[in-house]
């Protein structure tokens, strides 16, 4: 339990994923964070559909999980609430919501965390009255205006699982050890298994090597999307797993690893997300800086090299101005002074949209660069998806 709560988020926070758990740490606590891991999609809805789904999952856990569950609601509720009293509105009335639900966890923590979210909630000012304008700011956190930008629609619906997907070599499960003894697949990642015809489980590349008389695995519901499935949930899913399996009519026919986010459709999907942004946060300024004010906000020596910038784009004949000779990462940072879009963006606190949008820069750089980006660069293309999918994707 204690290693579970040390790993609860990691799946959702770094690259790990299900397998990395399984083979550092074993079963039983891969099945605890599992139990632990939201299991809500970005494409599902805004934020207050998400956690009710997220609140139906952890409702069939294990008290082991539920007891993990409030020990860390118990340290989120104070952390939240010092440093962010903001959002802490929002969170509370989630907790207010989630903690019914997790009666079968250890009935001390149980009490401590009703007790603990209950005093937040009077430090916060949050009366039975305030209680439905929270959950209204939380089903709309992520809401953001941006008439000028509905192409980007696009970017959520004509790319999908269809563009990446490999087909997943399959053998009939009473011949499948023969097919393995005999060396007759050679670098195979993610072989199928087939029963009447049908893939119905599957293996690892791990499993093969370990020769421990083939054992297959069954398929976690999450991993299997249909082929028209968009990018954003695609990544979602191989946040959790190494792997997920294309279906047409309910039949398995294909498989992403998170290898194949390297793939040229997807770097140039997110490169053209990144270039939206870029330009919605110049539509961003102009609007809130129309007099050019905004030229006070970064630093002379940025304005001066966009400065010459726009003097040699206007020696070549280009029609721009200074605010188009800025770099992606000035732009960004005068946008972090607009309360209207952190929040509309779905960022708890300033600190928090300063690391993201870092990050965002990095993955810039690196697909302008053709540098590989699913080891460095995963936790940005993670939020960037998200972003994407919560702003767009209705």
């Amino acid at each position: 339990m204690i290693a579970a709560a040390w790993l609860h988020d990691i799946v959702e926070d770094t690259p790990v994923t299900f397998e990395d758990l399984e083979r550092e740490f074993g079963p039983d606590i891969v099945a605890l964070v599992r139990e632990l891991t939201d299991i809500s999609k970005p494409s599902d809805g805004n934020r207050a559909t998400r956690k009710q789904i997220d609140r139906h999952h952890i409702a069939k856990a294990s008290a082991r999980a539920m007891t993990i569950k409030l020990a860390d609601i118990i340290d989120n509720c104070e952390d939240i609430c010092r440093h962010d009293p903001k959002f802490g509105r929002i969170y509370l009335t989630e907790i207010q919501a989630l903690l019914p639900v997790l009666a079968n966890g250890e009935a001390k923590l149980l009490t401590k965390a009703q007790h603990k979210a209950e005093e937040c909630s009077v430090l916060l000012g949050i009366t039975p009255s305030l209680k439905n304008d929270c959950v209204s700011e939380a089903a709309n956190v992520h809401a953001i205006s941006t008439p000028k930008h509905h192409g980007i629609r696009l970017f959520t619906k004509a790319f999908t699982a269809r563009d990446i997907q490999e087909p997943l070599l399959s053998f009939d499960a009473q011949s499948i050890e023969k097919v393995l003894t005999n060396g007759l697949v050679q670098d195979v990642q993610i072989l199928g298994v087939r029963e009447q015809g049908r893939i119905s489980r599957y293996l690892t590349q791990d499993d093969i090597a370990s020769g421990k008389n083939f054992v297959t695995r069954e398929f976690d519901q999450r991993q299997i999307v249909d082929i028209e499935t968009p990018l954003a949930d695609i990544i979602h899913i191989l946040t959790h797993f190494s792997a997920c399996f294309t279906s047409v009519d309910q039949t398995i026919i294909g498989v992403i690893r998170r290898g194949d986010i390297e793939k040229p459709v997807v770097r140039m999907w997110l490169f053209g997300v990144i270039i939206m942004i870029e330009m919605l946060a110049g539509d961003l300024i102009r609007a809130q800086y129309p007099d050019g004010r905004w030229t006070d906000l970064i630093s002379s020596g940025r304005r001066e090299k966009a400065e010459l910038l726009l003097e040699e784009r206007l020696r070549r004949g280009y029609q721009c101005n200074l605010l188009d000779c800025l770099q992606f990462s000035d732009k960004l940072q005068i946008v972090l002074r607009n309360q209207q879009f952190l929040e509309g963006a779905g960022f708890q606190s300033a600190s928090a949209a300063k690391k993201a949008l870092k990050d965002l820069e990095s993955l810039r750089n690196n697909l302008a660069h053709g540098q590989e980006i699913t080891r460095h660069d995963w936790p940005p293309i993670i939020r960037l998806a998200q972003r994407v999918q919560q702003l767009y994707g209705t």
